[in-house]
Formats: structure tokens, sequence, C-alpha cells
């Protein structure tokens, strides 16, 4: 066995995908699905701020796609909106402001409902968190995990439809989050009765470091597959009836450096979400 670490890359069976939106654009994207048995769930993701860097590979989402088909037998299924780029290509179109994407959101849902993967979440970052709540109120969709949403896109009439749908909301609000922290987070989401928001504690914005990574990723496992909670910390997992091994979780190492604050809010004060290769020089933060 061997510790979880931020470079991890577990088993799976990792597809290179083209979504097709409704208004005739290819979006670029990865499926990763166990390697040798049936997803029980599937997580749609849906990026951080693309004109701030965000992307299908920043790191939660990218952990989660490296890290979850195998811990917890998940689908996950990451693609870049219009007009954003990752290292696996860029896709057609322009940034839409949050409005045109409505087409991105419904097309990574057709895909995974044509490719019939089971019981399907949507799993939003920052700005993915306000195109979930705007536009993926789906009857296609189980509920929708939001990690750190700032509630600048999405309106009390979005909350409101969640509400009547009665479809689950899952909230993570980081205890340091620059934009949205727990206790407003609370009074915004108590109109929606089914919203479950849970604080981080210690937690930022950004999820930086292995500690935090492991909370947010077992926070989305423990509603997704709660069979598979809590989430081994070495790999392969020990044999039932045996103990993990000790020792602390490793951490991931200092922070990347600070980049100039997005367009849309203050500054984030831990840098731009870590990703397994070498940070990039400083750039713009992929925060909302």
């Amino acid at each position: 066995m061997k510790p979880i670490t931020a470079s991890s890359v577990l088993p799976a069976l990792r597809e290179p995908v083209t979504l097709r939106t409704a208004d005739g654009l290819s979006l670029v994207g990865e499926l990763a699905l166990p390697a040798d048995r049936p997803p029980v769930a599937t997580l749609v993701c849906l990026h951080p701020l693309p004109t701030a860097g965000g992307m299908m590979d920043s790191h939660i989402l990218r952990k989660a796609a490296f890290r979850l088909p195998a811990l917890a037998s998940l689908a996950v299924l990451r693609f870049n909106t219009r007009g954003t780029a990752s290292e696996q290509g860029t896709s057609e179109g322009e940034f839409g402001g949050g409005e045109a994407e409505r087409f991105d959101v419904a097309a990574g849902i057709e895909f995974a409902a044509a490719r019939r993967l089971p019981a399907r979440w949507l799993l939003g970052w920052s700005f993915g968190t306000e195109l979930a709540l705007k536009w993926g109120n789906d009857p296609q969709v189980e509920g929708a995990i939001l990690l750190s949403p700032p509630l600048h896109r999405a309106s009390d009439a979005d909350l409101d439809a969640w509400a009547g749908t009665g479809t689950p909301l899952v909230a993570l609000i980081p205890e340091f989050d620059d934009y949205l922290r727990p206790a407003e987070a609370r009074a915004r989401f108590a109109r929606v009765p089914q919203a479950e928001v849970i604080a981080a504690a210690g937690a930022k914005h950004l999820w930086v470091g292995e500690r935090a990574v492991r909370v947010a990723l077992g926070e989305i496992v423990r509603r997704v597959n709660p069979a598979a909670w809590p989430l081994p910390t070495d790999w392969p997992p020990p044999p039932d009836g045996l103990p993990p091994a000790d020792g602390p979780p490793p951490a991931d190492g200092p922070p990347p450096p600070d980049g100039p604050p997005p367009p849309d809010g203050p500054p984030p004060p831990d840098g731009p979400p870590s990703t397994e290769r070498p940070p990039p020089t400083a750039g713009p933060l992929p925060t909302e």
C-alpha cells in the first residue's frame, strides 16, 4: 500500500470525448470510468471561471477524475466550457459570461444520459456552481454539489426554482471563503428547504492542500455513494478488517504563488488551484 498524494493517479478507464452543444459547438472533455466494474453514480463537472484560469483540469476536478473511479466507483465527466483551454485542447466558441454556457451544461447532462451513466450529479466549483444553479435544474439530474458557491450570477429566483423541484442541493462552504462564508450561505440557501449547507473548517475558496482536497472529495462521495465513505487514504486500500497504514496525510507542499485578483471579487489569499504538475508562473486565479 502507498499513501494517496496530490500526484496520485489511480486506475480507471479514461476516454477523450467531444460534447456537442445545441448551438453547434464542440467541447473538449474526458470521461473516467471504474476500471473493473460499472459505475454506481456519475459526476458531471463544471469548472471555475475560465477568464481567470478555470478549466476542466482545475485541481479538485482533476483529482476527482484521478481518484474517485477507483475509490468510489464513480464515473467522472469533465469538459472545457466554450472558449476554455487546457492540455486536452480548446473548446470551440467564446466565453459567454455564464449565459451562453447554458448550452454547455445541457450538453454535459445529455452526454451522460446518452451514455446511460447512472445517478447523474452536477459537481460545480465556484463559477461552475453558478452554471449548475442557473442551468442545471434538469429532470435528468439527481442533484447538485456546490463547492465554494459565490452566488454572484445565480439569483434568488434560481434558488427558488430548485426549491420548487425538490432536487437535492449540497453546498460545501469554506470557513475562510473570499466570497460566501458559512453564516451568509445558510441565510442565502434558507429559501431552498432541501439544501444542505456544510461548513468546511479551515478551508479556503481554492481548496489548496491535500487535507482540503480530502475534505471536498469525501463530502462529495458521502452524498453520491455513501457506501464508499469514508475514502481510504492508501492505494490499494487495506483488506476488510485491517486498519490503514498509520501516519498523517501528506501535504501538497507550499501553496502556489499569488496572482492578480479576478475581475469580479477580492483576491483569494492562497493562489491558484494546485495541479499535479509544477505550477505555472503567477497568473489569474480560477475563482468565481
